[in-house]
C-alpha cells in the first residue's frame, strides 16, 4: 500500500462521508435543531472554526465523521426525562423535535449518499467515456482450467457470441459481465451465435464464494492481434511489430490469445511463430532462454465510446445506474448468509481505503479519461454501499433509529431513556464487533497480497 494510495483513499472516503453528514446537518437545520458540531474525520480536531452555533471541524483520524446536535444523546439527563413525562425540553435540542422530524434527519445522511452518487454517475455519462474491453465472443473457462463451468453444463461453447443475456442485447464483454455477476435469478436464458447460426440456451450462475458475485465459466476471447511491442524485448529483438497477427504457433493454429499462452506454455526448447503483417507471411523464432520471461507483447483490446447525453438525458442515465446499484447492494446482503467467505467479501474502512487508493492509481497510469471513470465510478459505489448500510435497522444506525421514532409515533410518547441507553450500547457493541471483525479481515487480506 503505497502513500499516495493511502492519500487518494482517505480523500475519497473523506469526501463521502462529508456528503452523509452533510445530509444530516441539512435536515437538522430544516427541522429547527442546532447543530453544535460537524467533523469529517474522527478523534482530536486538527482544525475547527466556530460559525454560528456550529463548530465545524477536520479529526484527526480521516475515516469517518459525525454531526453533533443539540442533545441528541442526553438519553439520561433531566430535560429527556421531563419530555417522558410531558415537559418539552430546551428549543433547538433534538429531542425537542418531533418524531417525523428526527425521522427527517437520520434520512437526511443516506439519502445525501444516494445523490452524491446520481450526480456523480450524471456527470460521468454527461461527459462520456471510454470502455476498455474485448467484444460478446466467449471462450469456456473449462478449457483454461480443466474444470466444469456453468457454462460448461448449458451448453455453451469457445467461439460463442452472446447476443442476449435475460432478453437484454450485449455487445461486449463489459456487458456481458454487467448482466451476469449480480444477476439473482436462477435459470438466465441466453441467446447465442454458433457459426452463423442463433442459439438459444439456459444457464444457471455459479455463486463465488469468496467475493460473493456470480460466474458462468467464459473468458473473454481476445485476437491475437499486436497492439504493442515493449522497448527493448525479446519479441522486439525478434522482429514482431504492432499490428502483426499471430496465426500459428509451433504449427499449431492460433485463433486467440489463450491459443497462445497454451501452446507457449507447452514449448520446451523453442516457440515458433508465425504471423500475418499486411498480407505478408512471416516466423519468428524464441529459443529457450527466450522463453523464461515476458516477450514484451501486448494485445490489441477494443474501446467502446459510450452514447452522447445531454443533461437530462444524463441525470436519467445517474438515476438508472445509482438505482441498478442500490438493488445489487441490497440484494447482495442476502449473499451473508448463503455460505460466502465473510473476510473476503466484508471489506473495513482499511481496505475500502486502500482499494479507492488503487483504483484511482491504477486508472489515472492508463490515461486521465481511465483514471477519472475509474474512480467516480467507485467513489459512487462507496456512496450508495453507506448509504445501504446506515438504513439496515440495526440500533445507532440510521434506521435503527427510525424505526425508533416510528414506534414513538405510534406509541405517541417516547421510549423510555433507560430502553435508549440500552438502544445504543447495543448498537456500539454490533457496530464495533463488526468494525473488528471487518478489520480483521483487511489484515488477512493484506497478509494474502
Amino acid at each position: 500500500m503505497t502513500l499516495i494510495n493511502i492519500l487518494l483513499g482517505l480523500i475519497g472516503l473523506g469526501i463521502v462521508v462529508f456528503f452523509h453528514e452533510l445530509g444530516h446537518y441539512l435536515a437538522a437545520r430544516l427541522v429547527g435543531i442546532n447543530v453544535e458540531a460537524f467533523s469529517v474525520g474522527w478523534g482530536k480536531p486538527i482544525l475547527k472554526k466556530k460559525i454560528g452555533f456550529t463548530e465545524y471541524r477536520l479529526g484527526m483520524f480521516p475515516i469517518g465523521g459525525y454531526c453533533k446536535m443539540q442533545g441528541d444523546s442526553d438519553y439520561n439527563n433531566e430535560a429527556y426525562k421531563n419530555m417522558a413525562e410531558g415537559i418539552k425540553p430546551e428549543k433547538g435540542s433534538y429531542h425537542a423535535a418531533s418524531p417525523a422530524a428526527r425521522i427527517l434527519v437520520s434520512f437526511g445522511g443516506p439519502f445525501f449518499n444516494l445523490l452524491f452518487a446520481i450526480l456523480l454517475l450524471s456527470i460521468l455519462w454527461g461527459i462520456g467515456f471510454e470502455i476498455w474491453t474485448t467484444d460478446n465472443r466467449v471462450i469456456l473457462s473449462s478449457e483454461i482450467t480443466g474444470e466444469r463451468y456453468p457454462a460448461d453444463y448449458a451448453g455453451f461453447q469457445t467461439g460463442d457470441r452472446i447476443l442476449e443475456i435475460n432478453g437484454r442485447k450485449v455487445t461486449n464483454f463489459y456487458e456481458i459481465q454487467d448482466n451476469i455477476v449480480f444477476n439473482q435469478k436462477k435459470n438466465i436464458p441466453v441467446t447465442v451465435e454458433r457459426n452463423g447460426s442463433i442459439v438459444h440456451l439456459q444457464i444457471s450462475p455459479e455463486l463465488n464464494l469468496e467475493t460473493g458475485a456470480r460466474l458462468i465459466g467464459v473468458n473473454q476471447w481476445i485476437d491475437p492481434v499486436i497492439d504493442t511491442i515493449i522497448e527493448d524485448s525479446v519479441a522486439q529483438k525478434a522482429g514482431l511489430k504492432a499490428g502483426d497477427i499471430i496465426i500459428s504457433a509451433n504449427d499449431e493454429p492460433i485463433l486467440n490469445t489463450f491459443d497462445f499462452t497454451r501452446i507457449r506454455t507447452q514449448a520446451e526448447d523453442s516457440l515458433t511463430l508465425t504471423y500475418d503483417r499486411n498480407g505478408t507471411i512471416g516466423q519468428v523464432v524464441f529459443k529457450d532462454d527466450d522463453l523464461g520471461g515476458l516477450l514484451g507483447i501486448q494485445w490489441l483490446i477494443s474501446s467502446y465510446q459510450t452514447p452522447n447525453y445531454s443533461i437530462f438525458g444524463s441525470i436519467g442515465k445517474g438515476i438508472q445506474e445509482s438505482y441498478k446499484t442500490l438493488i445489487r447492494s441490497v440484494t447482495s446482503l442476502q449473499l451473508l448468509f448463503k455460505g460466502i467467505d465473510l473476510s473476503q467479501a466484508v471489506s473495513g474502512p482499511v481496505r475500502i481505503t486502500h482499494m479507492m487508493g488503487e483504483v484511482a492509481t491504477q486508472g489515472f497510469g492508463q490515461g486521465f479519461g481511465i483514471g477519472f471513470r475509474s474512480i467516480i465510478q467507485f467513489v459512487a459505489l462507496i456512496s450508495i454501499a453507506l448509504c445501504v448500510m446506515n438504513m439496515l435497522p440495526l440500533p445507532i444506525l440510521d434506521g435503527g433509529m427510525i424505526i425508533l421514532f416510528i414506534v414513538e409515533m405510534i406509541r405517541r410518547k417516547p421510549a423510555h431513556p433507560k430502553f435508549i441507553a440500552v438502544f445504543q450500547t447495543c448498537g456500539m457493541v454490533i457496530i464495533f464487533s463488526l468494525m473488528l471483525f471487518a478489520l480483521f479481515g483487511d489484515v488477512m487480506y493484506f497478509i494474502r497480497r
